[in-house]
């Protein structure tokens, strides 16, 4: 069964009335866990693109970009983002839902974040609102204000983001010790780990970004030490 027809079925069972508690409490295991995390990645990026007044072109081609959508279910991911960009209230409500799923500070919830973010960003601006949200949401999944400045850091790119951030280390950590998280850090962005907890085939491009910056953080580092 495509992933596409999950997700129609369970926001199908929402429209006829049957309680988002019990719609996501049968959504906890794998596989329909991959279809919460869609369905997060749908409704929050819908809501976040009608953050800022309007949802672009641009944003749609994002949440495509993000997800790879086999030709035959494109049909039924337009039906679910459009009906999902269609109320833009209660965004906090469904993300303490998507929050009481997962273990605090969970990776899915930074990989959530992360395909926020890009949609956030794919008409080129960063509005005020979109910053709200998004800040929200981190406090909501339990994410330090360190965590969120990396993110935005990375996305948004007014700053440069700090490398020790990035790897989640101390500026003052040992060598070896910065390697171990550095290593660590590729090993949970392979596209296996990400599948293992949660997040659908349809989404490993989100993996991309983060492993670009993590290696970019790294190589900083040993240019920094080695001078």
């Amino acid at each position: 069964m495509s992933i596409w027809t999950r997700i129609s079925d369970a926001l199908r069972a929402l429209r006829e009335g049957e309680p988002l508690s019990q719609v996501f409490e049968r959504l906890r295991t794998p596989p329909e866990r991959t279809v919460a995390f869609t369905i997060a990645v749908i409704a929050l990026g819908a809501k976040l693109a009608k953050a800022d007044g309007e949802v672009t072109r641009n944003e749609v081609a994002t949440f495509r970009r993000i997800f790879t959508i086999p030709p035959e279910d494109e049909p039924a991911a337009a039906r679910v983002f459009n009906l999902a960009r269609q109320d833009v209230a209660g965004f906090d409500l469904y993300a303490r839902k998507i929050a009481a799923m997962f273990p605090p500070r969970d990776p899915v919830l930074l990989d959530l974040m992360e395909g926020l973010f890009e949609v956030a960003m794919a008409d080129g601006e960063f509005h005020p609102n979109e910053e709200a949200f998004l800040r929200e949401l981190a406090e909501i999944f339990g994410l330090t204000e360190r965590c969120f400045q990396c993110l935005r850091a990375r996305f948004v790119g007014d700053i440069l983001p700090d490398p020790y951030d990035v790897l989640d280390v101390s500026p003052d950590a040992p060598l070896d010790e910065i390697r171990r998280a550095y290593r660590q850090a590729v090993r949970e962005t392979h596209p296996d780990r990400l599948v293992a907890r949660g997040v659908p085939a349809e989404a490993i491009k989100l993996a991309e970004h983060r492993l670009r910056d993590v290696n970019r953080a790294w190589e900083d580092i040993q240019q920094s030490r080695a001078a």
